[in-house]
């Protein structure tokens, strides 16, 4: 897996091509919006139906995350689950990796939008760098909540946003859809930087200013 590293506010870091951050100076492996319980949700709000093993596929690519790399922790920045009720409510099989790759490294839980009386911490401090799940003030802050997406060759990509002030982290999730990042909702937070598209390699691309 080819990541592409990068220097930010005095930190080392690596965006993987999987949307996932690497700190590699402290082990921690940083994902956004994996809303685990997503088809569940949807089911009993009566929405449409999701494959049910989207919850499986996103742990699967956590778990070869975890393996290559070795965390010592793992951070969701917020909505790891798709509600407050899904995280008491996910599959059997879910729940049993979930418990698994919370044996072999610690996880810390943000709260998000989507999941705020889950447990989760409203921030953490990664250095000099704040975590959090939405971008606030003038940062500097790592967050997720816009699963950004840029198009590339004609496709929709996921991407890794690189502000001045603000980097925002693609949805890792299955099935949770994007939002342009020329979007003005994004474009408030980094308005210029670099995209680094989720392909087979991390690839970084230029962001026009807004």
């Amino acid at each position: 897996m080819t990541g592409f590293a990068f220097t930010w506010h005095g930190l080392r870091l690596e965006a993987r091509c999987s949307g996932a951050l690497w700190w590699p100076e402290e082990r921690w492996l940083v994902v956004a919006d994996l809303h685990l319980g997503k088809s569940e949700r949807m089911a009993r709000r009566g929405g449409a139906l999701l494959p049910p093993y989207e919850g499986l596929e996103t742990l699967r690519r956590l778990e070869a995350e975890a393996e290559a790399l070795d965390p010592a922790v793992i951070v969701s920045l917020g909505d790891g689950f798709d509600d407050d009720a899904a995280a008491e409510a996910l599959e059997p099989q879910v729940a049993e990796r979930l418990a698994c790759l919370g044996a072999a490294q610690e996880i810390r839980w943000i709260a998000g939008n989507h999941d705020p009386r889950a447990g989760g911490e409203e921030t953490l401090r990664m250095g000099p760098v704040t975590l959090r799940h939405q971008p606030e003030g003038e940062g500097p802050d790592i967050s997720g909540h816009f699963h950004p997406v840029v198009r590339l060759a004609g496709a929709r990509r996921r991407a890794l946003l690189i502000g001045p002030s603000h980097m925002i982290l693609p949805a890792f999730g299955a099935y949770t859809g994007g939002l342009d990042a020329g979007s003005e909702a994004i474009t408030r937070w980094v308005p210029h930087g670099i995209a680094v598209a989720c392909l087979h390699k991390a690839l970084p691309v230029p962001l026009r200013a807004a």
